[in-house]
């Protein structure tokens, strides 16, 4: 609790009228200062309990009321003064202008001297200051007891209870996820947006608004942020930020653990997607999440050695899995020498991309010998892209992958080939994305179309340029309109007759004949092929 000038008064060691300005009892005492200068504003930083014998005061009544009004704008919390020879009475105009700013105007009287408010001031600090220790060192007792009974929501709540401060966690993207007071509150947006705001791998933030205080600060001991923790309350008093640390320390432990729990659960889920891949799980011989893949351990099992291999199937009897279909992504980094270990990057990522830990538990995230790969519900838009630019950003390596959708179980395998076959390109390819003419399209020569067009069509433009015709915009349409003389004559807002006659002096000047399909190929690709060229590659 802060020291207030009610407090000061209050003490018994000390005789201090209050003369004015009881709107500003409530002001907090950082300090007790004697001054006697004409303006000691620049001096003081805020909160202090100035005390004078008004050797410094201005000659003119203004000049008084000024002082005051300074002393206000520079948020002290009073002003005290202990009259003698040289001040008999304190003048009128100070004693208006402090009650009409609300700044208490004290009287020290009696026997008590100036150094003995500030002694008491002093003290009571420092009293407080063991206080606070010893509540700190109990909020941090019971912060620990919280973490093991009731995980971070414990955490949380007892360190609300010791701060008067409301808390929330976020994950590493900023997204809520445990707060105390349950429930969305209007600051935890500006929590989230402080966090996009930090962009190193550590950082802390404090915004100071005035009434309230918000202050957000990284979780994790090394590599990315596991979370975010974000307080906000009336202010940040030493205490305070003492047991935010205490928090953060914990909390980061018990991220730290949970993500060590889901490696191992996803290990255990990629051993038998592995050993289903690989066709070595016998049916009905998978327990405590040990995956047999041998002869004699189907034997051990009470199993045929000779019986058939376990169908696919049966994975999500074993293993819980989201309903198809399902996005199949085989993930590389495109590196020099020994590849390095994705699995556990692509855990946090998926934990960024999906923010839905249910979800994440169903998917499959297994390390094999062509890359990583990564078994996720097929949305739209698709997770890959997303999961492969978080798995570089936080890896800091050229991640590669290759993707394919399966309907079912059944098309995992026959997906992870096709994967397989697209990893190690620039960044993210489907196999959707690979229609046909694009790999035509890539196949291609740009000079080589280039030459190929101007044999097929050279007659044409000519004689379009010598006449002023239309032909090889007549042939165009014709061949798009599925050789129909009446749709490519509406398409171009001619008479089917006009279009006849384009067609017949077309097939005279290039020496070929529209009727026959070998010729129209050889039209249409001239005509169409130089559209398959990206605008970079083109001449």
């Amino acid at each position: 609790m802060p020291l207030t000038v009610a407090d000061v008064l209050a003490m018994p060691m000390l005789e201090i009228t209050l003369i004015a300005g009881r709107d500003g009892l409530g002001n907090h005492v950082r300090w007790a200062h004697v001054t006697e200068l004409a303006d000691p504003v620049p001096w003081l930083r805020g909160g202090e309990l100035v005390m004078t014998v008004g050797l410094g005061l201005p000659a003119s009544a203004r000049g008084r009321a000024e002082y005051v009004e300074r002393l206000s704008g520079a948020r002290c919390a009073a002003l005290a003064f202990a009259l003698d020879e040289h001040l008999t009475e304190i003048p009128p105009e100070i004693v208006e202008a402090a009650a009409r700013l609300g700044l208490p105007l004290l009287e020290v009287t009696g026997r008590t001297p100036f150094i003995a408010v500030a002694e008491a001031v002093a003290r009571w600090h420092a009293d407080e200051r063991v206080r606070g220790e010893r509540r700190a060192a109990a909020a941090q007792e019971a912060m620990a007891r919280a973490a093991l009974r009731h995980g971070s929501l414990g955490i949380l709540r007892a360190l609300a209870e010791h701060t008067d401060c409301e808390t929330l966690l976020l994950d590493p993207r900023g997204r809520p996820r445990v707060s105390h007071p349950e429930g969305a509150r209007p600051w935890h947006a500006e929590a989230a947006e402080a966090v996009g705001q930090l962009t190193g791998p550590r950082g802390s933030m404090v915004i100071d608004k005035g009434d309230r205080v918000l202050q957000v600060q990284s979780l994790g001991f090394t590599g990315p942020p596991r979370g975010w923790l974000a307080l906000h309350g009336a202010t940040t008093e030493w205490h305070t930020r003492i047991l935010a640390n205490q928090a953060a320390s914990l909390l980061a432990i018990e991220l730290v653990g949970l993500h060590r729990a889901r490696a191992r659960a996803h290990a255990q889920r990629a051993a038998v997607l592995s050993a289903v891949l690989d066709g070595a799980v016998h049916h009905g011989a998978v327990h405590h999440g040990a995956v047999p893949n041998s002869a004699a351990h189907r034997a051990a099992a009470g199993a045929d050695p000779a019986a058939p291999l376990f169908a696919a199937d049966r994975l999500a009897e074993i293993c819980p899995m989201p309903p198809p279909p399902y996005e199949v992504i085989v993930a590389v980094a495109r590196v020099e020498g020994e590849a390095p270990a994705l699995a556990d990057p692509a855990l946090d990522a998926l934990s960024d991309i999906m923010g839905d830990p249910a979800a994440e538990e169903t998917v499959f995230v297994c390390p094999r010998a062509g890359g990583l790969l990564l078994v996720v519900p097929q949305t739209d838009p698709r997770l890959g892209p997303a999961l492969v630019e978080r798995l570089g950003a936080l890896t800091g390596l050229d991640i590669s992958a290759g993707a394919c959708g399966a309907r079912d179980i059944g098309e995992i395998a026959s997906a992870v080939r096709h994967a397989t076959a697209l990893a190690g390109g620039e960044g993210y390819t489907h196999v959707d994305d690979l229609e046909p003419w694009a790999l035509l399209r890539d196949a291609l020569d740009p000079e080589g179309v280039a030459r190929f067009a101007d044999v097929v069509l050279k007659p044409l433009r000519e004689h379009d340029l010598r006449h002023g015709g239309a032909l090889v915009s007549s042939v165009r349409a014709f061949l798009d309109c599925g050789a129909s003389v009446e749709a490519a004559a509406r398409r171009l807002g001619v008479h089917r007759n006009t279009m006849r006659a384009r067609l017949q002096t077309a097939e005279r000047v290039c020496g070929r004949d529209l009727g026959k399909a070998r010729d129209r190929l050889e039209l249409w690709l001239a005509l169409s092929l130089d559209e398959f060229v990206p605008p970079g590659r083109r001449n």
